[in-house]
């Protein structure tokens, strides 16, 4: 009995032991075939890890996330850390690897899966002639050269139980393949999707790739045949599979997708996602059971899925962020853990090293090149092309030829050597062939030079003050209503009558017979044209090549366009739109592309609005129900990210940088609940003047054309303590150049501080622009006069004006709120250059006063006046202006 309790006892010990984990002592980097999950998360861990590192460097030399991937592997591989002394025992023990093996073949089939979507064969029926010569050379030359190589190499690396046909073959492939989803990221990132040269690239390289594949199926085909005539047999049941499902299976998964509405949502329902998932699984099974590898199942089951409605993308956008974090890194580390650049060790080595590049590149450089060259191209052109066609990248190839033993472990790491090499020169080289300023880029099928602004569409007529053409940024579908909201009013029903002489500002235009209230049956003044730009972000996912290659199609099929054209449908306005999908640090440059390519005349921001706020509460003054839309930037709380909005901020703040024209900001508080019927908006405008307030003075004018809108405009004048009433010589001039006005005048002009040449010139256009609007004897056309009946114009003056403007700005929205039940609109001036009077130091004051606690980007994005307002809490929405003489980098 006592040998069986301690039996017992030892029996429970053990148990506890192994549940206990850790704790009890067990080494979680010991591989346990029963429970392996342990040791594949540490494993993972660290290859995603250095993946991830690795890429941040390489991206900002403009490398695809391959080339990360891959050096990763041979950092961890026997080349550099294998060689601590039991790493590799202890984190990539030999009995593991199948477990990651397995891992990675799932994430390849998929990856497969996700490279055929990227195909679009509508693009092969573009520059066919081109396409197909570049495709055709840039087969067959390498094809022949690499053969031609794989003499050399065979003699002096392969061992002779390997079949020397077989072989020349594959290195064939090899040499001949163009990494087509390296190529596409590579097209992406240059933002050569939307030139000739992308676009023949992209052909050719369809053609290229299918080809390549279909050559690599044959050399596994024959690798695994026992005989010739299974070979065949094996030939042929893969072309009978590929049309069975090409044909009759695209078929019947359109009609599914159509079945069950996931074709005209433009997105896969859960029923439809799983038959695509077990449809890649079927096809990636029968290809490998008949011979050939399972990829090329899952590439085949891509060809399948329709491109209609953005189908394709909504799937691709289901399974990509799984696969380039988790799958790809370890089925790429993998072939970096069996490149051992240790083997390389001889003069001989590194010397077929340089010979398989200079072969691999030249045979695809200057033979894609001459082809492109002879097509029409120029040398620029050529040379970019054949220096694209040339990328490599396809580990893949090398990985299945290093599992059908057609390549040992030393010719493995020459040839990965030479794909990171070529892969790597890609970019400079297509950078220094063809620079951004010798690039043809399509824009609704038209071609011009880049820089030749002969081209480019002109600017509308001078119309006074009036802009008939504006560029509007839509980069989220939240952006609309402040869209909606401004443009509405931009929209304005005036009268055409001929000049009028008044004699009165706020008079009724008793000479031109206007009726301020009645419009109805008056023409439209003008038209006003909105060119629209859908900015969407370009990010390492697939789904954001496919969405770049596919623009042309998508701006017909997306939401936020779609809504905006049937607002501007309903209103009567000319809206145009195009997409751009761009890295999200190029937005600026993208902006200022489409205002030149345009001729816009000015450049609208809508910052998107946060929750509608209710009436009751806003003409209180509370906040609760509402939520300003910089609240992320404006007041620091620790609920909220921080990120994104400050991330914005700098986005605008470079578009006020870079844009060649007006710009606006539009900072939209919300509508109220309230029910409009004929109710007026209204506007308020504190004018220190400068260039930027003059613009927001004009574009003031221009609003107030449309009869639902009034305006109040404050020249605010900076009072000295000590004598208030004494004027300057600026405030002199100013009373000479404005004597009279209709309000009554409550102090002398703006006081400009230090006083030099620039700021007596800004000073003299601000009175003239002043006494245009409010000298009584000043002949008017009708729009002018009629929209000077609903402005009240008045002075003010204060030894702290920016306090002032905040508890104007306050009564004017509650004002507002009262009689009409709209949001005030606050417009201001930006000024963050050739200012006329510095109010940083009373922002500093009023912000220290209110207790508000707002980031250092308000005021540099908004500038001081707006950011004082957003300090006081003033509850209207902001429209920002910098005029174009004044924009430089913030």
């Amino acid at each position: 009995m006592g040998e069986f309790s301690d039996q017992v006892l030892s029996l429970f010990a053990r148990a506890a032991s192994e549940q206990g984990g850790v704790i009890s002592g067990d080494n979680p980097t010991y591989y346990n075939k029963d429970n392996p999950i342990r040791l594949w998360i540490i494993q993972v861990f660290i290859i995603i890890t250095v993946t991830h590192i690795l890429s941040l460097g390489l991206s900002r030399l403009r490398q695809p996330r391959v080339i990360a991937e891959v050096i990763g592997g041979i950092l961890l591989g026997p080349t550099v850390v294998g060689r601590i002394p039991h790493f590799r025992e202890t984190i990539f023990p030999l009995e593991s690897i199948p477990i990651l093996t397995i891992t990675s073949n799932i994430g390849l089939v998929l990856f497969l899966f996700l490279v055929a979507l990227e195909i679009d064969t509508g693009l092969l029926k573009r520059n066919m002639f081109a396409s197909a010569s570049v495709s055709a050379v840039g087969l067959i030359f390498p094809l022949g050269l690499g053969a031609a190589l794989g003499v050399g190499v065979y003699r002096e690396f392969i061992d002779d139980t390997v079949n020397f046909g077989h072989f020349l073959l594959f290195v064939a492939v090899a040499i001949g393949i163009t990494a087509f989803p390296v190529l596409c990221r590579i097209l992406t990132e240059l933002k050569l999707l939307d030139t000739e040269v992308g676009l023949v690239v992209l052909s050719a390289g369809i053609g290229n790739d299918v080809i390549g594949w279909v050559l690599l199926a044959l050399t596994v085909a024959l690798v695994n045949a026992s005989s010739g005539l299974t070979a065949l047999w094996v030939l042929l049941a893969s072309a009978g599979y590929t049309i069975a499902l090409l044909y009759p299976g695209r078929w019947a998964y359109r009609w599914l997708a159509r079945r069950t509405g996931s074709l005209e949502q433009g997105s896969p329902t859960l029923f439809l996602m799983t038959v695509t998932i077990l449809v890649v699984l079927a096809s990636a099974f029968f290809t490998d059971i008949i011979g050939v590898h399972a990829i090329f199942g899952g590439f085949l089951a891509g060809l399948i899925i329709p491109h209609d409605n953005g189908l394709a993308i909504s799937v691709v956008e289901k399974l990509e962020d799984l696969i380039s974090i988790l799958f790809l890194p370890i089925y790429f580390m993998l072939s970096g853990l069996k490149t051992n650049l240790g083997l390389l060790n001889t003069g001989t080595d590194w010397g077929y090293i340089v010979l398989i590049c200079a072969v691999a590149f030249s045979s695809k450089f200057f033979a894609c090149g001459a082809a492109a060259f002879f097509s029409g191209f120029n040398w620029r052109e050529a040379g970019a092309i054949g220096s694209l066609m040339s990328c490599k990248g396809y580990l893949i190839v090398l990985d299945i030829g290093l599992q059908t033993k057609i390549l040992n472990e030393r010719a493995f790491s020459m040839f990965v050597v030479h794909a990171l090499v070529l892969t790597f020169m890609t970019t400079p080289l297509v950078i220094a062939f063809y620079p951004p300023n010798y690039r043809i880029h399509h824009r609704g099928g038209d071609e011009k030079p880049a820089g030749d602004e002969a081209a480019l569409p002109p600017r509308p007529p001078s119309n006074g003050d009036h802009k008939t053409k504006f560029s509007l940024v839509l980069d989220k579908i939240e952006a609309l209503p402040a869209a909606m909201t401004l443009l509405q009013l931009l929209h304005s029903p005036s009268v055409v009558l001929p000049f009028s002489h008044l004699s009165s500002v706020n008079g009724k235009a008793l000479e031109a017979g206007l009726d301020d209230e009645d419009h109805t049956e008056a023409p439209l003044r003008s038209a006003i044209t909105i060119e629209a730009l859908r900015l969407m972000e370009l990010t390492a996912r697939t789904s954001a090549v496919l969405r770049s290659q596919e623009a042309e199609s998508l701006i017909y099929n997306d939401p936020v366009v779609s809504v905006y054209k049937t607002f501007g449908h309903l209103n009567q306005l000319n809206v145009s739109a195009s997409l751009s999908v761009v890295n999200f640090e190029e937005f600026p440059e993208a902006v200022a592309k489409h205002v030149k390519d345009t001729g816009s005349e000015m450049v609208i921001i809508p910052w998107p609005r946060g929750v509608t706020s209710v009436l009751e509460e806003a003409v209180q003054g509370q906040q609760v129900g509402t939520r300003n839309p910089f609240d992320g930037i404006f007041h620091k709380t620790t609920t909220e990210d921080q990120t994104s909005s400050v991330v914005y901020s700098e986005f605008i703040r470079s578009v006020f940088s870079h844009s060649p024209s007006d710009t606006a900001l539009f900072v939209d508080r919300g509508l109220t609940t309230a029910p409009t019927g004929n109710a007026k908006q209204h506007l308020f405008l504190p004018f220190f003047g400068g260039p930027d307030d003059r613009l927001a003075l004009t574009f003031l004018m221009q609003l107030c054309e449309n009869y639902a809108v009034s305006a109040t405009v404050v020249r605010m004048a900076t009072k000295d303590d000590d004598n208030a009433s004494k004027m300057t010589d600026d405030a002199k001039l100013s009373t000479a150049l404005s004597p009279t006005f209709h309000n009554t005048i409550a102090a002398a002009d703006t006081f400009y501080g230090q006083h030099y040449t620039q700021t007596r010139l800004e000073s003299t256009a601000d009175n003239l622009l002043w006494s245009k609007y409010t000298t009584p004897s000043t002949v008017h056309p009708s729009n002018v006069a009629s929209a000077l009946t609903r402005i009240s114009f008045v002075h003010e003056s204060a030894t702290k004006p920016l306090h002032l403007v905040a508890e104007l700005a306050k009564q004017e929205a509650a004002i507002s709120l009262a009689l009409s039940g709209k949001t005030l609109i606050v417009l201001a001036g930006r000024s963050r250059r050739m200012a006329v009077e510095n109010l940083g130091g009373e922002l500093k004051t009023l912000i220290a006063q209110t207790g508000s606690s707002i980031s250092s980007s308000v005021p540099k994005t908004l500038g001081n006046i707006g950011a004082g307002l957003v300090a006081a809490g003033v509850n209207a929405s902001l429209l920002i202006l910098q005029a174009e003489s004044c924009t430089a980098a913030s």
